[in-house]
């Protein structure tokens, strides 16, 4: 291509790229597929690539991280970022509206109010409309130089819709859905285990390597502006709106009152909603409206005297650490669990409590005995938040980690300093019936009616002592028969379920044979790249760290795995059993044609014909994408009875809406083509 075509073609390329990036995160209404994306992306790195001098900053390509860095530099705050005063109740509230209209001299005065994203606070200054410096709020004074870090979250613009000169301030966050899955990698991996979202973030944020961060799924919410140069703006209303229109992510559950009897109502709402959201709010800010107002009442040492946060109740609850119970998982880490007094907490009852690993009882400083804080936000698991030691009676005995599995008697080990324990023994019980417990699962072969219990027991009895041993049951009926809660009818059916899963697609039994690090959805890449199970086993590391989704530790893994011998003797047991060991799914290439190709659709409420998890893979076999919640990206929306909250929103959102009766027509006529 010659130089004059390739700097029009990159110039277009970088408008269309950006338009999409500001419809899918931040307006949330994506116009193309993530693979119609990839193709943009890949055009316009591949012309960078062949002019390297034509390559800017504002470039969508250079969100990917630069070099790591030695250290962060030291950035002073032109205005400093204060933190605010607190409420933590209506009486609190109603004093800071009474405080702010005596000063004001008036009874009537606007209010924005806005969630408090909990996250790390950032501020973004641009120049010319073009992202020039990012930092942390550090002291409020002082904060530190994260621009490269900052420059890979795709929700801030790297140049703004018009060329303006400003700084705004923000909260950096980590998404509930993105923290999860880094928390299960790095379990997986044997790594510390983040105790929050906003602990992730930050740690995110700091790290001095950006493509750390880049990997992270980070988002942003704006919510302030600091200086602006050339423009004036009245309000902090305006300034919402007017950062809105400059390409900024603004929150959208802000709104405006006059009266604090409002502002009370509107925060005590989200008390109740807070947990919905995908993302963790740890209250509320109310703010007044007009700049003017603003400046009349003027700042305190530490915070301004016109806004305000209002605390959610803290979901916690004061309790006793009776025990800690040993387990072993099916990778052969060693994990402490806490057992608690019950406690009430959010509405549910506590009696457990997720420990991760020795380092975390350690440094919380636990004894067995304690009396403990216990926090439940959200959907993250109870954890234990602190040791009250000044109440100790004197009894409290410390807790060690053992030095050898507590089910085989094995040495424990640390692996490529991971900070857990691990049983590396083959033949642990604990390793063979997590895995076969891990292969029957839902998300794997989905056995009906073998479930944690079931597989227990037959193992406990010596029936199974692979995953193969299995496909063999039909074989042993009548000592099936004769177990615990297992009838003739029960037995049948069971043995019907075992024979049905053999006709499974590959991918559930990749995921189910347990490949460290390769979770269901790799095991779909995989399954769909490869075709077969035989053409997956003869991939070299090369081959395997081509395919996008697979990094080179994940390709070390399955290499490693498919070399072991008694993996192959595994392989051979259930294609002789008849276990299918082909993937029946729409390759990519052919979904294109299929109306559920490049659709993202929900399930909720209850199917009568079909299970969850038969309706998933119907949709998936189809092209389409099935996610948990419904946003103004979800295309269609398949509701069964007694659908609730996401039936709701879709109605609100305008997004389609089936019947299961539609639906079913939908698949019939799918299928008759």
């Amino acid at each position: 291509m010659e130089r004059l075509a390739a700097e029009q073609r990159i110039e277009e390329l970088r408008k269309q790229i950006n338009h999409h990036n500001r419809l899918y995160h931040i307006e949330d209404r994506p116009e193309i597929t993530d693979q119609e994306y990839d193709v943009l992306m890949r055009e316009l790195q591949t012309l960078e690539d062949l002019f390297p001098d034509m390559v800017t900053p504002d470039s969508p390509t250079q969100r990917v991280g630069g070099a790591p860095l030695a250290a962060f530099e030291k950035v002073v705050h032109k205005t400093p970022m204060l933190s605010l005063a607190n409420a933590f109740g209506e009486a609190d509230l109603r004093d800071f509206d009474r405080r702010v209209r005596q000063t004001l001299g008036r009874d009537e005065v606007s209010y924005v109010c806005e969630l408090k994203i909990d996250g790390l606070a950032v501020s973004l200054q641009y120049e010319n409309g073009y992202f020039i410096q990012g930092s942390t709020r550090g002291d409020g004074q002082t904060g530190e130089d994260i621009t490269q870090n900052l420059r890979t979250i795709r929700s801030i613009p790297l140049r703004l819709t018009r060329p303006v000169t400003l700084e705004v301030r923000g909260e950096a966050f980590m998404p509930k859905r993105a923290f999860e899955k880094l928390n299960k990698e790095r379990e997986a991996q044997g790594e510390a285990l983040f105790a929050n979202p906003r602990n992730s973030a930050a740690g995110s944020l700091r790290q001095l390597d950006p493509k750390i961060a880049a990997s992270r799924s980070l988002d942003t919410f704006i919510y302030g502006l600091g200086e602006l140069e050339g423009e004036t703006v009245e309000s902090h209303s305006q300034a919402l709106e007017l950062m809105g229109s400059l390409g900024f992510k603004i929150n959208p559950e802000w709104r405006v009152f006059t009266s604090i009897d409002d502002v009370i109502t509107f925060v005590e709402g989200w008390v109740e909603k807070r947990p919905h959201l995908p993302y963790e709010i740890d209250g509320m800010v109310i703010k007044v409206d007009r700049y003017a107002d603003q400046r009349a009442l003027g700042f305190t040492a530490k915070s301004p005297r016109w806004a305000i946060a209002y605390k959610f109740p803290a979901e916690e609850a004061v309790t006793r650490l009776v025990g800690i119970e040993i387990s072993v998982g099916r990778t052969g880490v060693v994990t402490p669990t806490a057992l608690l007094d019950p406690v009430g907490i959010a509405g549910t009852t506590v009696k457990r409590a997720s420990l991760h690993n020795e380092d975390i009882i350690r440094e919380k400083g636990l004894l067995i005995g304690d009396s403990v804080i216990v926090r439940k936000a959200g959907d993250i698991i109870p954890e234990i938040v602190a040791v009250l030691p000044d109440r100790r009676k004197g009894d409290e005995q410390p807790f060690h980690m053992p030095t050898h599995c507590p089910e085989c008697g094995s040495e424990l080990v640390r692996l490529d300093e991971e900070v857990a324990l691990r049983c590396i023994n083959p033949d642990c019980p604990a390793l063979i019936r997590e895995g076969m417990i891990h292969f029957v699962s839902r998300l794997a072969m989905n056995i009906e009616g073998l479930g944690e219990k079931v597989v227990s027991q037959l193992f406990a009895k010596g029936l199974i002592g692979s995953v193969a041993d299995i496909y063999y049951l039909k074989e042993r009926r009548e000592e099936l028969i004769g177990l615990e809660r297992m009838g003739e009818k029960s037995v049948d059916n069971l043995l019907d379920a075992i024979e049905a899963s053999k006709q499974n697609s590959l991918e559930r039994l990749l995921f189910g044979l347990g490949i460290r690090l390769v979770g269901s959805k790799a095991a779909r890449v995989l399954a769909e790249h490869f075709g077969s199970l035989d053409r997956l086993m003869q991939a070299t590391q090369e081959e395997l760290m081509a395919i996008d989704e697979i990094g080179p530790k994940m390709a070390e893994s399955i290499v490693a795995y498919f070399s072991l011998p008694q993996v192959g003797d595994l392989i051979k047991r259930l294609e002789a059993a008849g276990v299918n060991t082909l993937y029946k799914g729409v390759r990519l290439a052919e979904a294109a044609d299929l109306p559920f190709s490049g659709k993202t659709v929900v399930l909720t409420g209850t199917l009568a014909t079909l299970t969850r998890q038969e309706a998933e893979e119907k949709i998936t076999s189809m092209g389409g994408k099935v996610t948990g919640s419904v946003s103004a990206k979800t295309d269609l929306v398949i509701a069964g009875e007694k659908a609730g909250s996401k039936l709701e929103k879709a109605q609100k959102l305008g997004v389609a809406v089936l019947d299961e009766a539609g639906f079913l027509e939908l698949l019939k006529q799918m299928t008759a083509h």
